[in-house]
Order: C-alpha cells, then sequence, then structure tokens
C-alpha cells in the first residue's frame, strides 16, 4: 500500500498542473481576444482619420457649403414665436378643454381660417399665422403626485391597488390626472398671443360642466340651509337654557336650594350647557365658513394662474439650426460615398 501512495500523489499534481494551464490558456485568450477589440477599434479610428486627412479639402469645402446653405435659410426662414398660459379648470371642464385644442390644430391643418376667426375673434391674416396649440400637465411638486395617484388607488379594487407602484403610475398616467394645465401656441406673429385668451376661456363651458357646476350648487345650498337651521335650533336652546337658569336662580334665592351642594351643582350643570351649547355654534359656523370658501373659490369654470405675455418669445430647436444640420447630414453623406466606393472596389477585387 505504501508503494501505491507515491504514484498517486504523484498523478495528483499532475492533474493540478494540466488544470492550472487550462485556466491560464483561458486568461490568454481572453487577454488576446480583448486585446484584439481594442485593436480592431484602433485601427477603425485610423482608418477613419486617414480616410478624412487624405480627402480633407473636399470635406472642407461640401462642409461649408452646407453651412453656408444652411444658415441662409435660417435667415430667410420666418421666425417662430412662442408663449404659455397655465390654468386650472374646474367641474372636469379640463375633457372639453384638451378635445377643442386638437379641434384647433385640425382647424389650423385644413386651412380653415375663417373657422379660427370666429373662435378666436381675430383677423383672417392673423389666423393664417397660427402654427399649432400644444397643451401639457402643468407645474406639479411631489405632493401633487402623490395625491394624484392617492385618487387613481381610489377607483381600483384593493387587489389591483396594490400591483401598481408609483413610479409605473407616474410615466402611465393620462394628461387629464393633473389640475394644471400649460397651453403652449407657437405662431408666426410675435404679438397675437394675448388676443386668442377669450377664445380659449370659452373652452371651458360645456353642458356637462355647467350641470355639475349647477349641481355643486344645489348641493351646498342644502347644506347651507341645514346649517342654518342647525344654528337656529341652538340658539332657541341657548335662549331656553338662559330662562331655565334664571328660573332656578330665582328658586334658589327663595331657599328652595338650601345647601351649598345645590349651589355648586347648579353652577356646574350651567357651565357644562354653555359649554355644549358654544362648541356646537362653533362647529357649525366652521362648517358654514367652508361651505362659503368652496362657492367663492370654485364660483368659475377655470382659473387662468399665468396668462400669455404680450409679445412671444422666439422657438427655435436643434432640428431647426440648419447651419449645424446640414453639414452633419453632409459628412454623413459623403462617408456612406465614401464607404460605398471602398465596398465596390473592393468585390471587383475580390478573387476568392
Amino acid at each position: 500500500m505504501s508503494k501505491n501512495l507515491p504514484e498517486h500523489t504523484s498523478s495528483e499534481e499532475v492533474d493540478l498542473g494540466q488544470l492550472f494551464n487550462m485556466i491560464g490558456g483561458l486568461f490568454t485568450k481572453l487577454a488576446d481576444f480583448i486585446k484584439s477589440i481594442f485593436r480592431a477599434i484602433f485601427s477603425v479610428f485610423i482608418y477613419a482619420l486617414k480616410a478624412i486627412i487624405d480627402n480633407f479639402k473636399i470635406i472642407a469645402i461640401v462642409l461649408v457649403v452646407a453651412g453656408g446653405i444652411g444658415f441662409a435659410l435660417e435667415k430667410t426662414r420666418p421666425d417662430v414665436y412662442t408663449s404659455q398660459m397655465l390654468v386650472k379648470p374646474y367641474f372636469d371642464s379640463k375633457f372639453q378643454l384638451v378635445t377643442n385644442i386638437n379641434y384647433y390644430n385640425a382647424l389650423i391643418g385644413e386651412k380653415d381660417y375663417k373657422q379660427l376667426t370666429k373662435i378666436f375673434d381675430i383677423n383672417e391674416e392673423d389666423a393664417k399665422k397660427l402654427i399649432q396649440f400644444e397643451i401639457h400637465p402643468g407645474p406639479e411638486n411631489e405632493n401633487d403626485q402623490i395625491k394624484q395617484y392617492d385618487n387613481f388607488l381610489k377607483g381600483l379594487d384593493s387587489i389591483r391597488a396594490q400591483e401598481v407602484e408609483f413610479d409605473n403610475f407616474l410615466e402611465n398616467r393620462s394628461i387629464y390626472s393633473g389640475d394644471i394645465f400649460e397651453i403652449n401656441v407657437q405662431s408666426f406673429k410675435k404679438d397675437i398671443f394675448r388676443s386668442l385668451e377669450d377664445g380659449l376661456n370659452l373652452t371651458f363651458t360645456n353642458t356637462y360642466s355647467r350641470k355639475k357646476m349647477e349641481r355643486r350648487d344645489s348641493i351646498l345650498s342644502i347644506k347651507r340651509q341645514r346649517i342654518i337651521s342647525s344654528l337656529k335650533k341652538v340658539d332657541s336652546l341657548k335662549r331656553v337654557h338662559i330662562r331655565v337658569m334664571e328660573e332656578e336662580s330665582k328658586n334658589l334665592d327663595a331657599g328652595t336650594y338650601s345647601s351649598r351642594d345645590g349651589l355648586s351643582f347648579i353652577q356646574e350643570k350651567t357651565k357644562t350647557k354653555e359649554v355644549e351649547l358654544l362648541e356646537d355654534e362653533m362647529s357649525l359656523r366652521k362648517e358654514l365658513s367652508e361651505l362659503e370658501s368652496q362657492k367663492v373659490e370654485e364660483d368659475v369654470f377655470f382659473d387662468t394662474l399665468s396668462s400669455f405675455q404680450d409679445v412671444g418669445a422666439k422657438y427655435t430647436t436643434i432640428w431647426e439650426r440648419y447651419s449645424i444640420i446640414f453639414p452633419f447630414l453632409a459628412f454623413l453623406v459623403l462617408s456612406a460615398i465614401y464607404l460605398t466606393v471602398k465596398v465596390i472596389k473592393y468585390v471587383k477585387s475580390y478573387e476568392g
């Protein structure tokens, strides 16, 4: 048995050596693969740089010409102006607002300027200057988002509500989820925006919103009458209580109550009852004040938080910077032509 032990140990050492050699070979291949990737990237960069240097004059001329054409188009293109308006609709008039904004864009697309002049009370020349209307959710903070999330969950059953996370709600919520909206208008005329407000203000009123407002007013009126009736009852109870206390005080003076305990009991009872009636009256008056405040705060179909500016700001995007876009596109076209020529030459010279 002792003779077989050295042979067994030697065999294990050979196996471990082969394993380490295999692992070392894998790391070597991995390192060579990574080197080949960087070498290929470097080669592509050098070939591209070489092509640019070899054709520098042609590239420079094309880019300068493309930039000049783009700059000329920027100068000849009419300026676009934009202005924003922040509104807070009530009584679900936001649905009508979004619908009407889409309707205005449809009229602009169909060039129905006569209808636009009727809606906004502007002349046809000004109507032709309108480019588009946009509506977006207005500015909001985290508390506003949480309120929207809570209101959304209230409309779901308990099982479904557990599946909707806050982040998913924010990503997929509808434009109607918010309470404040930003109306954005683009036009070729810089001072047209103020004249559009009256027409936009009419978009908040429809039959549904009017009925909802009337229904709200009716409910508030019923609650108000109930509170006033309760206040009258409290006032009547106060008068009755005062008369009772006066009678008890007279009886006390006449000697009906002969002990101090009786006097103390009457005083404590009087104080407790007065506090209860006072608390009831204060609670009812607070509720009445809240109803009046609600009526005053939401007595219109919308509030304008921020009006259009008298003069709009110039509207530009990167896609309208032709002096930058045209040279970039020209360079892409030159690169495509260069690669096409190289591929054709390679195919023709290929012998298999």
